[in-house]
C-alpha cells in the first residue's frame, strides 16, 4: 500500500515540475555528434595518420634502405617484382620478404642512437 502511493506522488510531483520530462531530442543528438566529434579526433585521425606514413615508408624502400622485418634488422640488396624485397642480414645471409611485412624502416637518426 505504501510503495503505490510513492509512485503516485512521484508522478504527481514529475508532472508539476514543467523541465521535468524527457530530455530534449536536439541536445540527445548533439551529445551523440559530440561523442564521436571527439573520438574521430582523439582515436580515428591519428590512426590513419600513421597508416599514411607507414605506407608512405614502405613505398619509399629502395637498395640500401635499413629495414626490420619480425624483429631481423637487415638491409635492402635488392627490389624485386611483385612487392619482394632480397634482405641481407648477416655476411653471406640473403632473405627474401613482402613488403608488407616490413614493420619498419630504420633512418640515419634510429641509427645513430
Amino acid at each position: 500500500m505504501l510503495i503505490s502511493e510513492a509512485f503516485a506522488q512521484t508522478a504527481d510531483a514529475a508532472a508539476a515540475m514543467p523541465g521535468a520530462g524527457a530530455p530534449d531530442m536536439w541536445s540527445m543528438i548533439i551529445q551523440f555528434a559530440l561523442i564521436i566529434f571527439i573520438l574521430y579526433f582523439l582515436l580515428i585521425r591519428p590512426q590513419q595518420k600513421k597508416i599514411r606514413q607507414h605506407e608512405a615508408a614502405l613505398n619509399a624502400i629502395v637498395k640500401g634502405s635499413k629495414i626490420i622485418v619480425a624483429g631481423i634488422e637487415g638491409t635492402v640488396d635488392a627490389v624485386l617484382p611483385d612487392d619482394r624485397l632480397s634482405v641481407k642480414i648477416a655476411d653471406g645471409t640473403v632473405i627474401t620478404v613482402l613488403r608488407a611485412y616490413v614493420s619498419q624502416v630504420v633512418t640515419d637518426d634510429k641509427a645513430k642512437k
